[in-house]
């Protein structure tokens, strides 16, 4: 079978030698073409160029940016309009199967998938899961004119993001300690604005008074080095998205909360200031000035009106059958 690999050679776990016996790994299973990434952006026309080209298997080795990437080349961002009329056409286009080698600091997209943490056994688990065809067909988000594979979010996290994009920027590894402290420094600081968001939901229901949300299309949301963060448990890729929007920025709030993310009870976090529903098809998010979007990590930018939308069965990926993943 055809494949190509595109590596992210900046990715936070990836060093030559490992790229090489990756590619070596593979390449004794399947007609290996190898890329590398040169720019931000790169990886999407990379894929692009291979969906054209009949590719039937693209491997991505790098973080969940670089996958993310992959994906909106492959699918093509902003195809679903205000409507979502253009899922159809893409459903019966012929597209490439997409296998992830993690290369990144969390590897969240690649271990909800139950694809192993370290990358050559990562590597050679793919072989045996493509000579087997395992594959699954997965659900995907969409907002903003790309699309999103396991969260999204507005306010806090999205600035976090922002912030350990700049420290990487200045040659600083992004690290769980990195995230953590700024975590910590953007909450200080955000917490003496006022809530900016509101968040509406099929149905009707509105909540205004938010300080920041998130949206999961899986779960865990993320991964504190091994230990994983659950928003919304009840989120996976065969249902629609999970929302999690918290109306309070009190210290004693906030720190009972983030215990049950990091510690989860049965049925998921609770608080009587917490808006938190999982299985939604739609979500809309407003703010009353503009506020940082992220997704998958990746920071977009200052937006003011998102909407998420649920999409299901979009994608085709090479991973186990039954992903052994411990969740509350």
């Amino acid at each position: 079978m055809r494949a190509l690999l595109i590596v992210n050679p900046h990715a936070t776990s990836t060093t030559p030698a490992g790229r090489d016996l990756i590619a070596l790994a593979l390449s004794s299973a399947l007609k290996l073409r190898v890329a590398h990434t040169a720019y931000r952006g790169h990886a999407a026309e990379l894929a692009a160029e291979a969906t054209s080209d009949g590719y039937p298997l693209i491997i991505v080795h790098g973080g969940d940016g670089t996958i993310n990437e992959v994906v909106n080349g492959v699918l093509g961002g902003d195809v679903l309009g205000g409507e979502g009329g253009s899922m159809a056409s893409i459903a019966a286009t012929a597209l490439p199967t997409i296998a992830v080698v993690p290369g990144g600091s969390a590897n969240v997209f690649a271990r909800s998938l139950g694809i192993k943490n370290d990358p050559l056994d990562a590597a050679n688990q793919l072989i045996s899961l493509v000579q087997l065809r395992h594959h699954r067909r997965i659900g995907l988000g969409h907002c903003d004119g790309r699309w999103f594979l396991f969260n999204a979010g507005m306010g806090l996290d999205a600035h976090v993001v922002e912030s350990v994009e700049a420290s990487r920027a200045g040659g600083k590894a992004a690290t769980s300690g990195r995230y953590v402290r700024a975590t910590v420094r953007t909450f200080i600081r955000e917490r003496k604005l006022a809530p900016a968001l509101t968040v509406e939901t099929p149905g009707g229901a509105k909540e205004e008074g938010v300080y920041y949300a998130f949206v999961s299309n899986a779960s865990p949301w993320t991964y504190l080095e091994d230990r994983p963060v659950y928003t919304n448990p009840g989120a996976d890729y065969d249902s629609g998205l999970g929302v999690f929007a918290l109306k309070t920025a009190g210290w004693v709030s906030t720190l009972r909360i983030a215990r049950q993310l990091v510690f989860p009870r049965r049925g998921g976090p609770r608080h009587p200031d917490l808006l938190r529903a999982d299985d939604v098809n739609e979500i809309r998010i407003s703010s009353s000035r503009p506020i940082g979007l992220q997704l998958d990590g990746d920071f977009v930018g200052l937006r003011e009106d998102v909407t998420f939308r649920a999409t299901p069965n979009m994608l085709d990926v090479v991973a186990p059958r039954n992903p052994t993943q411990q969740t509350p």
